[in-house]
């Protein structure tokens, strides 16, 4: 059964988000402050945290560092504003995917089940491929990547957008196709979370990292094959 953690201090919104969850078998656990949530992310490990950005003790960009640093947990965000600094941030500090309040639990509850599909699909297949590039081997079996042959950390939606990218080496795919691809969907009316992950992917993999920005298109893996 899926472990999930619901991170907010307003009760309504615990309550009603748990009885979706709930009703679609879910194992549910709920905290209603920062220092709680750290709790029971240490506690339960959950496979999926939902998080609120605004919340007593911890607020939720502190506890989700505090979070990245211990475990690539899938995450959404939560978050009562609409202003673009916050989704940004949200994504940047490591969010996976984010909701604006007020939205709708079964939304929610979609999201919920395209990231466990996405995450479950290699499990599912028995002919996973391994890439091979000359400073990047990625295995979309065990979902790991190694960089000049050294592991690198990577969150769900890191490691999804790096091997779409590698599945269609060498063409320029577009914000829109990576969200229909990385997502499973489309909803967000801002396409920059594509450019944020891709930034904090960038990051994690180095300076020799292939990605190249095909300007006023989208994005090219450009790794060299072994």
């Amino acid at each position: 059964m899926r472990k999930i953690l619901l991170v907010d201090d307003d009760k309504g919104i615990i309550d009603l988000v748990s009885q979706y969850l709930l009703k679609e078998g879910f194992e549910v656990h709920t905290a209603g402050d920062g220092p709680s949530g750290l709790k029971a992310a240490e506690v339960y490990k959950p496979d999926l945290i939902v998080l609120d950005i605004m919340l007593p003790g911890i607020d939720g960009l502190e506890l989700l560092a505090k979070i990245r640093q211990r475990s690539e947990v899938y995450v959404i965000m939560l978050t009562a504003k609409a202003e673009e600094t916050d989704k940004i941030v949200g994504l940047t500090v490591g969010a996976d995917d984010y909701m604006v309040k007020p939205f709708s639990p079964r939304e929610l509850v979609a999201r919920i089940k395209a990231a466990f599909r996405r995450i479950d699909a290699p499990k599912a297949n028995i002919d996973a491929i391994v890439f091979s590039f000359k400073n990047i081997k990625i295995d979309t079996g065990s979902r790991k990547v190694w960089m000049m042959e050294e592991e690198v950390q990577l969150t769900p939606i890191e490691f999804d957008i790096l091997k779409t990218l590698a599945e269609y080496r060498g063409m320029v795919l577009t914000r829109e196709q990576l969200l229909r691809n990385v997502w499973g969907y489309e909803y967000f009316d801002d396409l920059k979370i594509v450019d944020v992950h891709i930034g904090n992917l960038r990051k994690k993999l180095g300076e020799n990292h292939g990605i190249e920005t095909v300007r006023g298109v989208g994005f090219r893996f450009e790794a060299g094959i072994i």
